[in-house]
């Protein structure tokens, strides 16, 4: 039996409100409250209404929206929207969702809790939500992966986690950095990130593990504290050349924080890499153009933003989304020596 499709007097009948008043609710006017529309956009989805023919969400002709949202970002003073790796991740969404001849848009919300991201959730008029970044919400992806499948997350693969994430190996190119770093015969190697952050932590892992795999000993205070921030990083190092302590090669969670280490050595007289070799994270474009030209972890973003969009997208309702990751690579430049 063919189902009838919804119509806008079913929506009106449904919610006991006039038609006149249901449409003013599906094209988001500002004459109707937050709460009846949420309840009438949430009956829409329920019933198969076509949202879009009243409520675009972006211009016309596009055969979906992606809405992506940006959580305020553990280990860090402000968002990452200037962040050099994020805007190559965005980069890699747009480029993605222009192949799908589909629109996307960047909010300006900030969730903080479950309540906030079903809220979002319940609200959005676009076909799907990309999460850029964890934060601290975790535990909050996984509820609302069992109420709601129209979002993927960028971020660490976590344990118990019920949500779809796409994100890099992290682990994998943390082990990679030290190993590199061990095999030019470093031997004080710092790791240099902020792990409340889950990627960078995950990164600091596979530093210990490729620590222990070239047989080095692990020294607590080699693992320094820094932002992902040029400025965090760039007075994490001058506070260890300060204090007398010995290294010789940085393992960093970022691009960025490499860029600062390297700042801070020179301002002390250490030549990178004859004194220091120095290893960033994320292969962003002004990687190779540093001076010395960076040795980076590279992420694959363009992989990572087709994998994002093709989740949501392609994703026909079947339970929950699959998580992936992407691979990473060792690119060898200048600053490590070789």
């Amino acid at each position: 039996m063919i189902r009838k499709a919804t119509r806008l007097a079913d929506l009106a009948a449904m919610s006991g409100l006039s038609i006149s008043t249901v449409s003013r609710a599906l094209s988001d006017s500002p004459s109707i409250n937050a709460q009846t529309k949420q309840r009438i956009w949430q009956l829409a989805r329920e019933h198969g209404y076509a949202l879009r023919r009243s409520m675009p969400a972006g211009p016309e002709g596009a055969d979906a929206v992606i809405a992506i949202i940006v959580p305020r970002p553990q280990g860090r003073d402000n968002y990452w929207l200037s962040d050099p790796f994020f805007l190559e991740l965005f980069a890699g969404v747009g480029d993605a969702a222009r192949q799908r001849d589909c629109d996307f848009l960047v909010s300006h919300v900030s969730p903080d809790s479950f309540e906030d991201l079903r809220q979002v959730m319940s609200t959005t008029r676009a076909d799907g939500v990309i999460f850029l970044g964890q934060s601290h919400l975790h535990e909050a992806f996984n509820r609302l992966a069992d109420v709601e499948d129209r979002f993927a997350v960028w971020g660490a693969q976590l344990p118990d986690q019920r949500y779809c994430c796409v994100g890099s190996d992290n682990v994998l190119g943390g082990r990679r950095a030290a190993l590199h770093l061990a095999r030019l015969g470093r031997r004080h190697i710092i790791f240099l990130g902020n792990t409340e952050a889950p990627e960078a932590d995950q990164r600091r892992l596979g530093y210990l593990e490729g620590l222990t795999q070239a047989g080095l000993d692990v020294d607590p205070a080699l693992i320094v504290d820094a932002h992902f921030e040029v400025e965090s990083a760039e007075a994490s190092v001058e506070s260890l050349i300060h204090r007398g302590v010995t290294f010789d090669g940085v393992a960093a969670a970022s691009d960025l924080i490499a860029l600062g280490a390297i700042r801070a050595l020179r301002r002390a007289g250490r030549a990178v890499p004859k004194d220091v070799s120095v290893i960033g994270y994320d292969n962003v474009p002004f990687a190779r153009y540093s001076g010395p030209a960076l040795s980076t972890i590279a992420q694959n973003t363009a992989r990572a933003g087709r994998l994002l969009v093709s989740k949501l997208l392609d994703h026909q309702g079947e339970g929950a989304l699959r998580s992936e990751r992407v691979a990473t690579d060792l690119i060898v430049r200048e600053s490590c020596g070789g």
